[in-house]
């Protein structure tokens, strides 16, 4: 039978021209007209166990490439399953395209089985939600829904394509391929620039901070070339590590929490605070208790409005323009940070206690020390979301941008793995750890199915805690009982095994780290079960230790 060009391989040709590669999901009845164009085309479909964890792979593909990543569910439940990862995009600005299925809109002999209105649920958490409704508006769409999701702040876009209009014919006068207009950021306003070289030059202890834009861009070069040819000290934000790498010597540390941490010692004697790359979504890293501190906000947007966040100076447009610009105007500062070094040097101190405790369950402060050992210079974390998400960015230092993966926009559970998953596949040769809670790893555990099938080389670090440990942290601080968030776990060895996974108990200290490089060494896929002893979480705040400290 003579195949008639239709509109899903329109569609198809039209994300082969965006550079589209893979296609990450579950197809259903309602896809199998573009299901047969993907197969056609150079495009490869990643089929997973949840449509929830291919948007999740999709979005960091998106996170890691800087390019859309894109995902496709049939309609009704398929199209639900995607809500939590199209917010997790949205949020914590990943490029992601989401393609759902439809019954037909023109004729349906179904009533309305399984159909829910999902443009309207999708728009509130997407940048651009639309139905496709004729095969004229498909390359347009397609071209425009892209655009959407990769300008900054990038996102998550969605589009329906009805059974029916995904199989109408492509004539001589259907509308084709869209123009990719070549696009760039520019530079900032040039008088507002100086005004900020003014501000940053008259303050007594001005400090930058490095949000989530900075990894977003890989902007290492130009940010370390300000940080070293100023003197200026910086921390960073969760999202935001890594981008100058946390080893450099005017690095103060990273802001596990918005107030009573450690880092806001120092934070508290800054009078001038330059974010770059800083976006409100993120964990507030410092919360602004005085007119006298001012704030720079420099990125390729504006600063959302906030009670909290009030930038006196905007510095809007490419990064690391602005950054090369800021160098060069500021030259050398002299800046007395006597007290910011003697913070840096505490904590330093500070966080290497615990490291050679090997007392059983493990501390988190080991843990993380023997993982930053196994890991080396090159090798990438992915975590999912709990309690040990704090002692990671607190205790973990990265020396390199987008090596050190964490949520911290949505901070959604379940999404460690699937990323982590997708690194894997993009660095076949480098050393990749998920890191999840006994909870947040069987929100999604089944796509170890997955990472088998696609003979991925990833370690799956499950902390074991049988309960959920953030939330009782936040529960004893709040001096309430201890109720309803414990819960009891297979064995996580069988469970791996019977995937055909290899699987490791620890059951001493001592053995962690060796198990772990030997899991890096083995290859394939391996998971490693680690009791963790969370009475260290009381440890979190330690703003008092400073004080008593008297540095």
């Amino acid at each position: 039978m003579t195949h008639v060009k239709n509109a899903s391989d329109l569609f198809i040709e039209a994300l082969e021209q965006e550079g589209v590669e893979y296609i990450y999901g579950i197809p259903g009845e309602e896809n199998l007209d573009l299901l047969e164009a993907i197969s056609k085309s150079n495009i490869k479909l990643i089929l997973t166990r949840h449509e929830q964890a291919a948007a999740f792979m999709a979005a960091t593909y998106g996170r890691l490439t800087g390019k859309c990543g894109v995902a496709i569910s049939t309609l009704g439940p398929g199209a639900t399953n995607f809500t939590t990862s199209a917010a997790y995009a949205t949020l914590g600005g990943f490029p992601l395209l989401l393609i759902t299925g439809q019954k037909p809109i023109t004729r349906s002999k179904q009533g309305r089985f399984q159909i829910i209105d999902v443009i309207a649920m999708m728009k509130p958490i997407t940048k651009l939600a639309k139905q496709i409704v004729s095969v004229d508006m498909v390359a347009s769409s397609v071209r425009e829904a892209i655009r959407v999701a990769e300008e900054d702040k990038p996102g998550c876009v969605c589009l329906e394509f009805p059974e029916d209009v995904s199989a109408e014919p492509v004539l001589d006068k259907t509308i084709g391929l869209s123009i990719i207009a070549k696009t760039a950021y520019g530079a900032c306003n040039p008088t507002l620039l100086n005004e900020a070289v003014s501000l940053i030059k008259n303050a007594k202890m001005p400090l930058v901070l490095i949000g989530s834009g900075c990894n977003r861009h890989k902007l290492q070069d130009e940010l370390t070339q300000l940080i070293d040819n100023t003197g200026l000290m910086f921390c960073n934000s969760q999202m935001g590590k890594g981008a100058v790498a946390d080893t450099h010597s005017h690095f103060l540390g990273t802001t596990a929490l918005s107030a009573g941490d450690y880092i806001h010692d120092a934070i508290s004697k800054a009078d001038v605070i330059i974010n770059i790359g800083y976006d409100v979504v993120e964990k507030p890293p410092y919360l602004v208790e005085s007119n006298d501190t001012k704030i720079i906000h420099i990125n390729y947007s504006s600063a959302g409005v906030d009670n909290i966040y009030q930038p006196v100076i905007e510095l809007v447009g490419d990064i690391g323009l602005i950054a090369k610009e800021l160098s060069s105007k500021l030259g050398k500062l002299s800046i007395d940070y006597t007290y910011a070094k003697k913070v840096q040097a505490f904590l330093n101190n500070f966080l290497l206690k615990d490291e050679n405790n090997n007392s059983f369950p493990i501390k988190p402060q080991k843990m993380v020390s023997d993982i930053q050992k196994a890991m080396g210079n090159d090798g990438f974390v992915a975590l999912d979301n709990g309690m040990y998400k704090l002692w990671f960015a607190r205790h973990y230092k990265s020396p390199n941008p987008n090596h050190f993966l964490l949520d911290n926009a949505l901070a959604t559970m379940g999404a460690g793995l699937p990323s982590a998953m997708e690194i894997a596949r993009l660095h076949p040769n480098k050393k990749v750890l998920a890191v999840a809670g006994d909870g947040g790893f069987m929100m999604n555990s089944q796509e170890l199915e997955t990472a088998l099938r696609l003979k991925l080389n990833l370690v799956v670090l499950v902390i074991n805690d049988s309960g959920y440990g953030m939330i009782k942290w936040k529960q004893n601080a709040m001096q309430l009982a201890d109720f309803g968030l414990n819960f009891s776990n297979p064995s996580f060895v069988k469970y791996a095994e019977s995937y055909g996974a290899k699987g490791y108990r620890i059951e001493k200290t001592e053995d962690f780290l060796p198990t772990l490089e030997k899991c890096f060494q083995e290859k394939g896929v391996c998971l490693i079960d680690l009791p963790i002893d969370y009475s260290e979480n009381e440890k979190v705040l330690i703003t008092e230790l400073l004080n008593k400290e008297k540095i």
